[in-house]
Formats: C-alpha cells, sequence, structure tokens
C-alpha cells in the first residue's frame, strides 16, 4: 500500500474502526418514530428506507442523488442513462419522500447539466421551484472539443409559500473594491484590522467553495463528497437551531456532520456499508470539533481567505 503523503489528511477507516462504527447503523424494516431514526445512520437504500419513515418530520431534505453518468461508488455502480429514464428513476424514489416533509420543508436537489431537465420536471410535480444554484467546483477534467466541465447545479425548491429562510444568516463578507464614503464615513461597509469588507446578499451563483481534497480534514474517499461549506449555506438559511435535516444520499456523511456542527437534527440514509461507517467516524469527530472550513465567528468569506 502506498504510503500517504506527509500533508495528506484524508479521513481514512480501519477494519477495526468499520467494524466499531457498523454497529451503529440502522437498518428499517417496519414503520419508525421520528425519535428512533432522529441522530442516525440509515444503512439502506434511499427507496426501501423511504416507507418506514415518519410522516411530516423533516424540515429541510437534502438530496445528492447519482447523476446521470457512470460513476462508481466503491461496491456500487451508476449507469448513464437517456432523459427520460433518469427522470423515470428520480420519481420512484423522489414520490416516496413526500409524506416526511412538513409543509414548510425546503428541498435542495443536486445535479448538473445533464441531469437539469429530468430534475427540472420530476420536482416540479411535488414542490415549488424557487431557484437554481450554481456552484463553481474549481476543478474539473479539461476536454480536447468542449468546454470544461467545472459547475454544477442545486434546485432550491418548497413545500408551500411558507418556509423559512434566513438571509442575514448566510450573507457574504467580500473585500470591498472602491471604498465609497459619505460625509466621510464608510457608506456600507466596514474597515477592519484586515481590510475594507461589507456584508452581501447571497447569490445564486457560488464562486467561494473548494471541493474538499487530500490536504483537507474533512475529505474522505468518497468520489463526489460535497463541501462542508456548501452544506452549511442550505442548513442555516433553510432551518432553525434543533430542526431535521435528512439526506438519503448521505455518501461520508457531509450533510448529517454539518447539522449536527450547526446544532441542528439530522438522518442520514446511505446503501454503501463503508461510507456509512465513515459518516459515523466523522459524526464522532464531530463532537469535539465543530470548525466549518470558510466558515468562522458565523461569517462566510471568500475562497481561500
Amino acid at each position: 500500500m502506498k504510503t500517504p503523503a506527509a500533508r495528506n489528511r484524508t479521513l481514512t477507516l480501519s477494519a477495526a474502526e468499520q467494524a466499531k462504527f457498523k454497529k451503529r447503523l440502522l437498518t428499517l424494516t417496519a414503520s419508525a418514530s421520528s425519535s428512533s431514526v432522529i441522530g442516525k445512520t440509515i444503512l439502506q437504500s434511499a427507496e426501501s428506507a423511504a416507507v418506514f419513515l415518519p410522516d411530516r418530520f423533516v424540515d429541510l431534505l437534502f438530496l445528492d442523488p447519482p447523476y446521470n453518468l457512470t460513476k462508481k461508488f466503491n461496491m456500487e455502480t451508476f449507469r448513464a442513462s437517456s432523459h427520460a429514464v433518469y427522470a423515470e428513476w428520480m420519481d420512484t424514489w423522489l414520490s416516496k419522500y413526500i409524506h416526511v416533509l412538513k409543509p414548510t420543508a425546503s428541498i435542495y436537489i443536486c445535479g448538473d447539466w445533464r441531469s437539469s431537465a429530468s430534475i427540472w420536471e420530476t420536482a416540479s410535480k411535488y414542490f415549488i421551484i424557487r431557484n437554481r444554484i450554481t456552484w463553481e467546483r474549481e476543478k474539473g477534467r479539461g476536454a480536447k472539443a468542449n468546454w470544461k466541465n467545472a459547475s454544477e447545479d442545486i434546485w432550491f425548491c418548497t413545500m408551500s409559500d411558507q418556509f423559512t429562510f434566513n438571509l442575514d444568516a448566510v450573507k457574504v463578507k467580500r473585500k470591498v473594491i472602491a471604498p465609497y464614503t459619505a460625509n466621510g464615513k464608510p457608506k456600507d461597509w466596514k474597515r477592519t484590522d484586515e481590510g475594507d469588507f461589507r456584508m452581501t446578499h447571497p447569490s445564486n451563483l457560488w464562486t467561494d467553495l473548494t471541493v474538499p481534497f487530500w490536504s483537507m480534514p474533512e475529505n474522505t474517499e468518497h468520489p463526489t463528497q460535497k463541501p462542508e461549506k456548501l452544506l452549511a449555506k442550505i442548513i442555516l438559511s433553510g432551518t432553525k437551531k434543533g430542526d431535521v435535516v435528512l439526506d438519503p444520499f448521505l455518501g461520508s456523511g457531509t450533510t448529517s456532520v454539518v447539522a449536527k456542527k450547526l446544532e441542528r437534527r439530522y438522518v442520514g440514509i446511505e446503501i454503501d456499508e463503508k461510507f456509512a461507517s465513515i459518516a459515523e467516524k466523522r459524526l464522532e469527530q464531530a463532537e469535539h470539533d465543530s470548525s466549518i472550513q470558510g466558515f468562522t465567528d458565523g461569517v462566510f468569506r471568500e475562497r481561500n481567505s
């Protein structure tokens, strides 16, 4: 086995740790109460777990399903298909999650340009679609006869017109390029020891995220891991402390971990035992470290600042 570089902080899982954390995983075989699933990682497919979950207990549903491309996820491989087939696949499991949502719930659905039409078609059956966020991945493979794919989308939906959106919690701290003044005093910005800054309204174009990589402690072996900062934006905007966040495609646990760090309750569902166990390890670590890279003192900072 290749020895990792000295600065490699990727979280790994030993056989002993996997055996330890596997014991914490839950599999549903009958209707469950909210108290029995909140704070748990469920080892099961998203579709099979849905029917056993309680009604109307979720405040925010975060969905990061496999995109419409061929991708290997440890022991599982997802195969690309036509738009119609992918949309039909989405509907088979998404329709089963409507019953878990409160009337005031928000829903965020991840995708890319290939899956956009399918997401719109399926989500519009059940939700009010309010926006599409595009975020810059900062890295991606180049192509000889196409534009480099370096962005992904997140569709923001709600169950109704009554929902939570905490604007002040997700404002972005930006450096002031043109520091205008009124009567010699800063206009809509502040002087600090770090420079001149203003708090700006967040847009649907996110360019301040960094995809987890080997020198970041949040990094895992999962091939499509989302940044903790991305989940922090979504969870802070759409929930209050104590609210319930559900992720049926949990992967290596980012959604549950960030929910815990931000004092929200969580439920995660993951079909792969190794990734589900990694999620449990990260949740254990979060008990001692609640930091989120790029989010300090309640402020979202620009990338690499």
